[in-house]
């Protein structure tokens, strides 16, 4: 059996490294002084006022699950895109010693199947347990 490589199934980390080099010029322009990092890994990392609070930081992540979807279209087991979809972004936000303290879903899809929509919430509630 073949091995299938990132880039075969449509990830070009090359690419994707062009591209955040590419793009950092443009999104410094939007950085305020809260903003403590460059582009890096996948999180984002807000100084919010420090009124009440001695050094405040949040630290938030927005990763997805990729063509891990297809295997679950295939398995018609969906739950277990909910919890990858937490663990992914829990585990970018542990990496750097933060604590994780809350999750934003994001779900796009070309059609909507209340049934499958379901058991995904179900795995993200799941994770975030």
């Amino acid at each position: 059996m073949k091995k299938l490589t990132y880039k075969e199934a449509g990830v070009d980390i090359e690419k994707a490294t062009i591209f955040k080099r590419r793009i950092k010029q443009l999104v410094r322009k939007s950085f305020t002084r809260a903003v403590l990092k460059d582009i890096c890994g996948f999180c984002s990392f807000f100084e919010f006022p420090r009124a009440g609070f001695r050094r405040p930081v949040l630290v938030s992540s927005s990763d997805g699950v990729g063509t891990k979807l297809k295997i679950a279209a295939l398995a018609d087991k969906h739950d277990t895109v909910g919890i990858d979809a937490v663990a992914m972004n829990v585990n970018d936000i542990l990496c750097t010693g933060a604590q994780p303290l809350f999750f934003v879903d994001y779900i796009a899809s070309g059609r909507l199947d209340p049934a499958v929509l379901y058991q995904v919430v179900k795995g993200i509630n799941t994770g975030c347990l």
